[in-house]
């Protein structure tokens, strides 16, 4: 079974309400702390957001990603949907 994985940083107040958005509708996911990630994965966070910066929370489900927005439980109910995370 695929996992939701999210990147994060621990000051992100968008990531921690993403995060407990997550286990109030308990979606299982895996976090990853930005700080601790390797260089190739940084890279890919960067790619992901367009190739400036990397952007937190970014969302990876079964090779399908979400670029980091703020929090907003609408659109990331719509994205979780879309990424095929949780059914419509």
């Amino acid at each position: 079974m695929n996992m939701l994985n999210i990147y994060t940083l621990g000051e992100c107040p968008h990531c921690r309400k993403t995060i407990a958005f997550l286990v109030e509708n308990r979606i299982e996911f895996v976090n990853f702390d930005m700080d601790e990630q390797p260089d190739h994965v940084v890279q890919k966070i960067i790619e992901v957001n367009g190739g400036e910066d990397w952007v937190v929370p970014t969302l990876e489900f079964d090779g399908r990603w979400r670029k980091g927005k703020i929090f907003d439980a609408q659109e990331l109910t719509k994205d979780l949907q879309d990424l095929g995370v949780i059914r419509k």
